[in-house]
């Protein structure tokens, strides 16, 4: 036995000294790991699986158009190939299983719905996407082939789900060098390793980028190969400011020990226990040794930091953990506004796909704009409009299917309570209602009445355009505030947004709106807050509103910005495999900078980074931002990441968005997402947060969060 591990089994603490058979030995495990991760991630065995890796003819099936594909899982595990026909010449088109939300069986889709009745509903099947990318419609030969592709896909979807950020980082590294592999022979010459730099946002310098190919190139055939790509992959993922920070606390033997594990996570706010520490090792640790010891290697270290651990938002909030039993006006609810539409309010299409993913993103309160259609058929349209129609009946339906996936399984119908029949008079002079009065008859706790600045009854609600509560609340914020801690209030775009556009939900918020409808479809920093107001108490759509904005005799006002404050301190540190945004230019690197806002009471407050040249792999700031957060009960801190330039407006990259009672302090990795909410794993900032508490605070008798 080494004399190290002689050390360890004789319970000596520690500083031990890592002999040569030691470090030997974990390098090993760490390649090791490499290799396993390196290979397919299928369920080989699984006949499912088995059928997409050899592939099918699907049909895919688009308005107007019917056409055979070969559909294929790679060999990854993790990317579907298919045939298209771009400009009349066959081409490879690929997908990330990554990047599937759903797997709909049968006419689950308007698409199938409208266009796929020539094909059995037992054979056809839709893909719907994280992100605002359209479903693929899809018809199989057969049942049973078109069940094989169904089960198969859920299957690497859990697979997907279950994946480290360490194994989605090595799928995302693999695909690349597939593209740069242009002669398919599995061999990288130094010419393909420069193009796959630049695929990955490298501009590397061309002397230290061929000294890294040969110093892998063992063989010295000028070509990397099997376990000489795994070493270069493995250079290229080398991150210098964790191995900084483990030696900080595992010392000069570069091993950590469970009490060491243990002061990071008093340092990291985290459960600081020998227990916690050990638990820590046992789940991340690769070496099967070190882990008998409570011993954890750098590869273990950075593996934690990486998982949901170690991420900036706190995994508790995950789950609904906060009290669901308080009075419907106590809580922020995710609302869309003519949830139908997907883009323009005058001449857009409607669609039930768009309540579909309304209701998956964790819309609780959705809109039905009801008139009158041919032969009585109702129909839900953008009334006076140029937009297109939808039938109720089909509407409702998917309220069925799709509403409950999360949640208590009740609905609540807002809209006018008929007082008495009353009638009206339409264009053409035919008597009619206004309202049906079996629609009113379903009209109990959501009655819409005009506002009215004084307590009513709990069953009445008002809507307000986004200009009128401004006003509401310059003129009369705290009354505004205690209307909303009884009586719930909608708020919506203003009329003038044609193009879809959204207000910000913030200042919303800040007057214990609850309803603050947005225009789901189109995004933007203002979507940005919604989903990271509503990614908090578990995605479920409800936020329980601070105290302050629930007490009835509260004299919060929004519009007072003499409130209770903290301090964020925020290191930004690094960023990693951030996306390229010009894929047709392989020359084109981003020069990545980083800015971080704060919204809540008053002004935007925000920060930034100075930028770096062409380096969207791994650049490095190390640069300490420091911002005023008004209170923090309401806050929302978003990371925004831009590629910079001189010449004109900035590109966006990424960003990522949540409240700030959800933050953890501490060294963190925020996962961006794309500017429609779809993830861009694996892109991440690695950054350190230190929240200051000035002390400043108002009277019991006005809390102001």
């Amino acid at each position: 036995m080494p004399g190290f591990w002689r050390t360890l089994c004789a319970g000596r603490k520690k500083k031990y000294q890592a002999d040569p058979e030691v470090v030997v030995e974990q390098v090993q495990c760490t390649k090791s790991h490499e290799l396993r991760t390196f290979k397919k991630m299928a369920l080989s065995d699984d006949d499912d699986v088995k059928i997409m890796l050899n592939g099918s003819q699907l049909w895919k099936i688009k308005p107007g158009w019917q056409q055979q594909r070969l559909y294929q899982l790679e060999s990854d595990g993790m990317t579907i190939w298919y045939q298209s026909r771009a400009k009349k010449a066959r081409s490879k088109q690929i997908f990330s299983i990554l990047h599937i939300d759903s797997v709909r069986e049968g006419h689950q889709s308007e698409g199938l719905r409208k266009h796929g009745r020539r094909f059995p509903e037992s054979c056809c099947f839709s893909i719907s996407f994280m992100g605002r990318r359209k479903n693929l419609d899809l018809a199989a030969s057969s049942e049973q082939e078109a069940q094989s592709w169904i089960h198969g896909l859920q299957k690497l979807g859990q697979r997907a789900i279950a994946m480290s950020q360490r194994e989605k980082l090595v799928h995302w590294i693999r695909d690349y060098l597939h593209q740069a592999d242009r002669d398919g022979d599995e061999k990288m010459s130094f010419q393909e390793v420069k193009d796959m730099l630049r695929m990955i946002n490298i501009d590397m310098n061309d002397i230290y980028a061929y000294t890294l190919f040969k110093k892998c190139d063992r063989s010295n055939t000028d070509r990397l190969e099997d376990h000489e790509i795994e070493e270069f992959c493995t250079q290229l993922m080398y991150r210098p400011e964790l191995e900084e920070i483990f030696h900080e606390y595992s010392g000069e033997d570069r091993v950590l020990s469970a009490e060491e594990l243990q002061e990071f996570l008093q340092h990291q706010g985290e459960e600081a226990t020998l227990e916690r520490a050990r638990e820590i090792i046992h789940k991340y640790e690769l070496n099967e040794k070190a882990k008998q010891h409570d011993l954890m290697m750098q590869e273990g270290f950075m593996m934690y930091l990486l998982s949901a651990e170690g991420d900036i938002f706190n995994q508790k909030h995950r789950k609904v953990y906060e009290d669901m039993t308080q009075p419907l006006s106590h809580y922020f609810i995710s609302s869309s506004h003519n949830t139908y539409l997907t883009n323009h309010q005058l001449v857009g299409s409607s669609s039930t796909e768009s309540y579909i993913r309304a209701f998956m993103d964790g819309c609780r309160c959705v809109e039905l704009d009801c008139w009158e259609g041919t032969n009585g058929e109702p129909v839900i349209y953008h009334g006076h409009t140029f937009t297109s129609k939808i039938l109720f009946k089909d509407v409702i339906a998917t309220i069925k299917h799709y509403a409950f996936k999360a949640l208590r399984g009740k609905i609540l119908v807002k809209g006018k309570k008929l007082s008495e029949r009353r009638l009206a008079e339409d264009e053409e002079g035919r008597a009619r209602m206004e309202t049906a009065q079996e629609l009113s008859d379903l009209v109990i706790y959501c009655q819409s009445v005009e506002y009215r600045d004084q307590p009513g009854s709990v069953c009445e609600m008002s809507s307000f355009s986004e200009d009128k509560v401004r006003k509401l609340m310059k003129e009369s914020g705290n009354t505004l505030v205690r209307y909303n801690t009884r009586q719930l209030s909608r708020i919506y775009p203003d009329a003038l947004r044609a193009g879809s556009s959204n207000f910000s939900p913030q200042e919303m918020w800040n007057a214990g709106c609850q309803l603050v409808a947005l225009n789901l479809q189109t995004p933007g920093y203002k979507m940005d807050l919604n989903r990271g107001r509503f990614q908090d108490n578990g995605c479920c759509g409800y936020v329980l509103k601070p105290d302050f904005l629930r007490r009835e005799d509260t004299c919060f006002n929004p519009e007072d910005l003499s409130s209770s404050m903290k301090i964020l301190n925020i290191k930004i540190i690094s960023a990693q495999q951030l996306p390229k945004l010009n894929q047709e230019n392989p020359n084109s690197i981003v020069d990545p900078f980083v800015r971080v806002e704060i919204h809540s009471l008053g002004r935007r407050r925000e920060q930034e980074t100075t930028y770096i040249l062409n380096n969207g792999f791994n650049p490095t700031w190390n640069e300490t931002l420091r911002l005023e957060v008004l209170c923090p009960a309401l806050a929302l801190v978003r990371f925004v990441v831009e590629d910079y330039d001189k010449t004109s407006s900035n590109d966006f990259v990424g960003q990522y968005t949540l409240p700030f009672p959800s933050l953890k302090q501490g060294y963190r990795h925020v996962h961006l997402l794309s500017n429609d909410g779809a993830s861009l794993t694996p892109a991440t900032l690695f950054v350190h947060l230190h929240i200051e508490d000035p002390g400043q605070s108002r009277p019991d008798s006005c809390p102001s969060g």
